[in-house]
């Protein structure tokens, strides 16, 4: 068996040597170049712009404006393609914008032979505008007389809403003696910060047809949305995806294709390379939905849910992107992790004049933890409970199944994740240990559960391809849609692969550069569904060729079928194990036989109706240092049920990764917006705070391998879940350690100063 083993990966040579190719590396040398120009107010309407000084600079192929692109708005989200129009995503904008709807929206580009060309001509563009009131709050963008962002679209800035009712709150709230229990939260709007920021080049082929390589996670979705932006066929448009330096959900929209690729045809189809800066990267790519929260919880004296309120406002910024589903799915994980029987639950997403909002790492739900784990971490304060009892006893049960999605929790993952946590971090000890402090040092241990879907189904279409090809001496070519973004699927499905045909993981060569005109379908890289999703389809398309091979195999042995197998490459007779031949013997013969030649493949698609659950708890131990206002953390751990690991050093490495990711958002990273004009004030890595590796401690993983019924290799959901629950585990301790809540993240100096001062904690030391 290749699945489970600690298998290197199939990419490290290449990318350890630098041999692997990434967008800029194929981008051929005569290609043009393009800047665009960026919008210097946060809302209004573009009255003209002077091209005329821009054209004369040598080296200037093209100035083009928000009024020469086609009247033809197209969505950006990654979401696969749906038969129902009232599903489909926003169209709400276009190449370049007449109607500027945030500081930095884009209003014209300049094509040029080279950097410096371009960059004059930006600079010599003159925009006059005519500016319009503008939002930067969601509350305040969802009220009445707000300035209207998109009036062609609705009446209101409110994207849309959607809401959970259970049970009846208003008639729960009144049993005697219930114990009420209020908090407001939030989140801030952050980014993604991957190594390659976006790139794409586009060029027109022979007979018309429009080729980009792009950067992207979702290769044949972009397709679509470039053909839907240009208003051709898709069947005219090829995406081909080399490397990918990271996208974290950021690449999970058609963020430049559709404008690089208009650019090509304007030129008459010659290259022209979109390379997006550091700063454009904050500004014009997508950000994490900043998102107030309010809830209220009514408890019974023994620590039980009797009712909760939930009210959610998701900050879309400027374009729908990825629209309402990002806060539909925190909204969904309110009655999930803490059921109850008396919810009112709501979640509206609102259009404001910010850099739009899209997919980032876990799509929500390290809002929605924030919010969950936060407020029930003040509930056990407030009742003098312990914090580990409460969420076993509150927390979703063994059996439990989602009304929605069907997914059901077949294991008893909390406790074992809890049970694992507790001992790596020796949590009983240090609980005790940190009680009742005193002095301007102190310690604090905190804890946050969560849960994740794996995949999308039943919102949208789960569905994945895959090719197999059979070599002359006995290797295999493997083909799937599903897109290597860096962390590691191309190695899991060489593994998968492996395994279902009965090959050894080094004779299954992985095509990792998804090409729309070659690799079959694959939705891509979200919802942590590829090693999921990409299974199915895996198993089913080895499964078939193997049925292929093993026939063969019973022409030139005279052995029956349901006796032979192939095990490492070789054709294998189950009775004896006697090696009766090896497959590449066998795929010569057949190919270059004059009665039987057929060079064998296999493919399929498989459409999976099912999702899945992943389960897991951070537990962090800080250091607050209250005169300072400073947070150390000592030591965190993350421990998940992921089903079954299929190569063990990339889960942990996967886990890192979220978990550092985690560690930022609670501690350090926050888009700031000039509240006077809508500028972006730090978007570069100088201003932007990052977490390094000098800012966390060794990170502490490890796993419940309870394996997925519903999966054919035992696997769930395991890329986005690791970012969840770092945050408010992170603010747990640190109420813990000083008994002061912070409910807004980043934890920062100035936030804990102003909390600290509020709670008198500094006349105490």
């Amino acid at each position: 068996m290749e699945v489970g083993k600690c298998h290197k990966r199939v990419d490290a040579f290449d990318k350890v040597t630098g041999r692997a190719k990434y967008t800029d590396d194929m981008c051929p040398k005569h290609a043009y170049v393009t800047r665009i120009l960026h919008s210097t107010i946060a809302h209004g309407r573009v009255v003209s712009i002077d091209t005329s000084e821009a054209e004369k600079i040598e080296g200037v192929v093209k100035v083009l404006t928000c009024f020469d692109v086609p009247d033809r708005p197209f969505p950006t989200a990654g979401h696969p393609w749906t038969n129902v129009p009232e599903h489909r995503d926003i169209a709400d904008r276009k190449l370049l914008n007449e109607h500027v709807r945030h500081y930095g929206d884009e209003v014209a580009a300049v094509v040029a032979e080279d950097y410096v060309a371009a960059d004059r001509a930006i600079r010599a563009l003159k925009v006059e505008y005519e500016e319009y009131p503008f939002v930067i709050d969601p509350i305040e963008a969802a009220k009445e007389g707000a300035p209207l962002i998109h009036p062609e679209l609705q009446d209101n800035n409110i994207l849309a809403h959607s809401d959970i009712r259970i049970g009846n709150y208003q008639e729960a709230i009144k049993e005697p003696g219930l114990i009420k229990v209020e908090g407001w939260y939030y989140t801030p709007t952050v980014q993604h910060a991957h190594i390659e920021n976006h790139i794409c080049y586009a060029y027109q082929e022979q007979g018309g047809r429009m080729t980009v390589v792009t950067s992207t996670q979702i290769p044949h979705i972009v397709r679509r949305v470039v053909a839907q932006a240009l208003g051709w066929s898709w069947g005219k448009v090829r995406i081909i995806k080399p490397y990918i330096g990271g996208g974290f959900g950021n690449k999970q929209d058609a963020l430049y294709e559709p404008l690089c690729a208009w650019l090509s045809l304007q030129v008459g189809g010659h290259p022209v390379k979109l390379d997006v800066s550091r700063e454009e990267t904050f500004v014009n790519n997508r950000v994490r939905h900043a998102m107030p929260c309010h809830i209220i919880s009514w408890l019974r004296p023994d620590g039980t849910f009797a009712a909760r309120k939930f009210e959610l406002w998701s900050d879309q910024g400027a374009y729908a992107s990825h629209g309402h589903s990002v806060a539909g799915k925190a909204l969904g994980s309110f009655p999930q992790l803490y059921p109850c029987d008396n919810i009112e639950a709501d979640a509206w997403t609102v259009y404001t004049n910010k850099p739009t909002a899209g997919a980032m790492r876990a799509y929500g739900m390290p809002q929605a933890t924030f919010f969950d784990e936060s407020h029930v971490e003040e509930i056990v304060m407030k009742l003098n409970l312990d914090p580990i009892e409460f969420r076993r006893k509150n927390s979703m049960p063994v059996g439990y199944v989602d009304g929605f999605s069907k997914n059901e929790l077949y294991h008893d993952s909390y406790n074992d994740c809890l049970d694992k946590a507790m001992e790596l971090i020796d949590y009983d000890r240090k609980f005790e240990l940190y009680k009742n402090q005193t002095g301007p040092v102190r310690r604090g241990i905190g804890t946050s559960l969560f849960w994740y879907n794996t995949a999308v189904w039943p919102i949208s279409i789960e569905t994945s391809s895959c090719r197999m090809i059979l070599n002359q001496d006995g290797s295999m070519q493997l083909m799937t849609g599903e897109t290597e973004i860096g962390q590691g699927c191309d190695t899991v499905f060489a593994q998968m692969a492996a395994d279902t045909v009965g090959l050894k993981v080094e004779d299954v060569h992985v095509f990792t550069n998804q090409d729309t005109d070659v690799t079959p379908y694959g939705s891509g890289a979200y919802a942590s569904r590829q090693t999921y999703v990409g299974g199915f389809a895996i198993k089913q398309t080895g499964e078939l060729l193997k049925k292929k091979i093993l026939g063969h195999a019973h022409t030139l042995t005279r052995m029956p079928v349901d006796i032979l197998d192939i095990v490492k490459g070789n054709i294998v007779r189950k009775t004896d194990n006697r090696i009766l031949m090896p497959l590449g013997e066998l795929a010569t013969r057949i190919l270059y036989d004059f009665e039987l030649s057929e060079h064998m493949a296999a493919e399929s698609t498989y459409s999976v109706k099912s999702n899945a659950y992943s389960f897991g708890v951070s537990i962090a131990e800080v250091e607050v240092d209250i005169p300072l206002c400073k947070v150390k953390l000592l030591n965190i751990v993350n421990v998940h049920d992921c089903g079954n690991l299929i190569n063990p050093p990339l889960a942990e490495a996967q886990v890192h990764g979220g978990m550092s990711m985690g560690i930022g958002f609670g501690l350090y990273e926050e888009l700031l917006v000039d509240k006077k004009t809508g500028r972006i004030l730090n978007d570069n890595l100088l201003d932007y705070k990052l977490c390094t590796t000098m800012d966390h401690p060794d990170l502490m993983v490890d796993f419940a391998e309870n394996p997925e019924p519903t999966s054919p290799f035992g696997t769930k959901a395991l890329g986005e879940p690791p970012a969840c629950s770092p945050a408010p585990a992170i603010r747990n301790a640190i109420l813990h350690a000083t008994g002061v809540a912070i409910n807004s993240l980043p934890i920062n100096p100035h936030k804990l100063f102003a909390a600290f001062t509020e709670a008198g904690l500094f006349e105490t030391l």
